[in-house]
């Protein structure tokens, strides 16, 4: 699971290496970053490792990590096992001091103290087995087994008796002993041990640090690694934005074949690569690398000779808008890339003898149609905000203008779907991420809503939602009453959400 995220962070170590002049690796992180965790904090984790999902960034405003020991319970108690035995709701009511921190014996609290008396890892459970059940470690370790087959049902029921009588005949209440073996069962749902989420966490962390400090290298690590993680290139590149990276298109004249970072001595920029380029062959990608090194392209029909591209792959890299620098804005590059009919043989001794025709720039909104249907991602408006007058006269919201919304009160918005999820342990539950031009909305849809409109709640790409605002603390969330499906304001536009369960 981790393998495509430290390939992302090797590849962002390699570009802050060449930024800083030596070689930069992992143990140079500095360790508990202030900004890093004020970051956290904020849930503002778009692409990082693990605590990127609607509810990590959901739990993180709450848990509020400070410190690293802080996300390797981030990263276990998000998961079925300690949902699904009741452990998250006490665990943050003892973090922020609502309720007391409290034991039913010292015993227990050896195996529970670094978790405020809430088991939430695999090995407290065995521990709180053998110290209050009178467990042998041969049995411990039998019900470790049973809770690691979490897709096998009914695999702990046959220590109901062993825990529940161990546990009473030691003096502890027999509710309190059920309460154990519920928090247990919950365990067969899936929960990690603890070595498995600090080394899950310490990747968390370095790749949150990459982002608070680092954001060009981290965006052009993500986008050479995709697909990785929730998030598409487009949404990263989005969110990157709003963090202040600058991004520069695809260009024929100074892109790699991967994302590469540019302005090196100075504010680092993002170039994007020619990887990104749909259709586009990545040898033929290679070679145009390869070939501007020799010298640089005068024209468009000098690009097709010398890296002997046929006229698809012209065409192709005229619809990324690829050939700006060779042609001028893209109906012109489009028209030039067309009018190569000959062979790219024979256009080493014949010139094209059409007469040259100069084209009107196109609406920034068929430049936004052509962005997304080539490289998957725009650098223009936002679609939403093309299409904001429009939404405007329905009393659509913002997500900015959502934020200053008080809880409970009635709203509307509309956003690109980038993203629906179903947990298996939200009873019927859908969390819906919605995407504008200023950044995010997340919507929870209840189980009855989901059933009166499933149509348009799985099948809109640009989803209207009117519902009652909640906000607890820093976490906002709109309560979806009605849903409405707006998808044909967005024409021919190519979206992607991610699908999950």
């Amino acid at each position: 699971l981790a393998l495509g995220m430290l390939s992302a962070i090797r590849r962002a170590l390699e570009f802050i290496s060449r930024r800083r002049g030596f070689n930069f690796s992992m143990q140079d992180i500095p360790a508990e970053d202030k900004a890093t965790y004020d970051m956290i904090c904020r849930a503002d984790t778009v692409g990082v490792f693990q605590i990127e999902s609607r509810a990590q960034m959901t739990m993180l405003p709450r848990l509020k990590p400070r410190r690293f020991y802080d996300l390797v319970i981030e990263v276990a108690i998000v998961r079925p096992g300690p949902i699904q035995g009741g452990m998250v709701h006490p665990y943050l009511r003892r973090r922020q001091g609502i309720d007391p921190v409290s034991y039913p014996s010292e015993a227990l609290k050896e195996a529970l103290g670094r978790t405020l008396g809430v088991p939430v890892f695999q090995e407290q459970v065995m521990q709180v087995a053998m110290l209050a059940a009178g467990f042998t470690a041969g049995e411990a370790d039998g019900l470790r087994r049973a809770m690691a087959a979490w897709k096998r049902k009914g695999g702990l029921e046959k220590y109901y008796d062993k825990i529940v009588q161990g546990m009473t005949a030691r003096g502890y209440e027999r509710e309190f002993a059920e309460q154990i073996f519920e928090q247990i069962k919950g365990f067969s749902e899936y929960g990690f041990p603890e070595s498995h989420a600090a080394s899950f966490a310490l990747l968390v962390y370095a790749s949150c640090w990459i982002k608070r400090h680092e954001p060009a290298a981290f965006l052009a690590a993500m986008l050479n690694s995709q697909p990785l993680g929730f998030y598409s290139a487009s949404q990263l590149v989005q969110d990157a934005r709003r963090h202040g990276v600058e991004v520069r298109p695809v260009d024929v004249m100074h892109s790699e074949v991967d994302c590469t970072i540019e302005d090196i001595d100075t504010k680092p920029a993002v170039r994007l690569g020619l990887r990104l380029v749909s259709s586009l062959r990545s040898s033929s990608a290679q070679r145009i690398a390869e070939e501007r090194h020799r010298a640089p392209f005068d024209t468009a029909e000098q690009l097709a000779m010398r890296v002997r591209l046929q006229q698809h792959e012209m065409k192709v890299l005229a619809a990324a808008g690829a050939l700006a620098t060779l042609s001028g804005h893209r109906r012109q590059q489009v028209w030039d890339a067309a009018a190569m009919h000959a062979a790219p043989e024979l256009l080493e001794v014949a010139t094209v003898g059409e007469a040259f025709l100069e084209l009107p720039a196109a609406p920034e909104g068929e430049e936004v149609l052509w962005d997304f249907a080539s490289t998957g991602l725009t650098l223009r408006s936002h679609p939403m905000r093309l299409l904001r007058p429009r939404l405007n006269k329905h009393k659509l919201k913002t997500s900015r203008q959502l934020r200053t919304v008080v809880s409970g009160e009635r709203v509307r918005t509309a956003g690109i779907v980038t993203l629906r999820q179903q947990p298996s342990t939200a009873n019927g539950t859908v969390f819906v991420s919605l995407e504008d031009e200023e950044g995010s909305t997340q919507v929870i849809v209840w189980r009855d809503v989901r059933d009166e409109q499933r149509q348009v709640l799985l099948g809109s790409r640009l989803l209207a939602v009117e519902g009652r605002w909640q906000r607890q603390g820093q976490v906002c969330n709109l309560i979806a009453e009605r849903l409405a499906d707006l998808s044909h304001l967005l024409g021919r536009l190519s979206t992607e959400s991610r699908e999950f369960k």
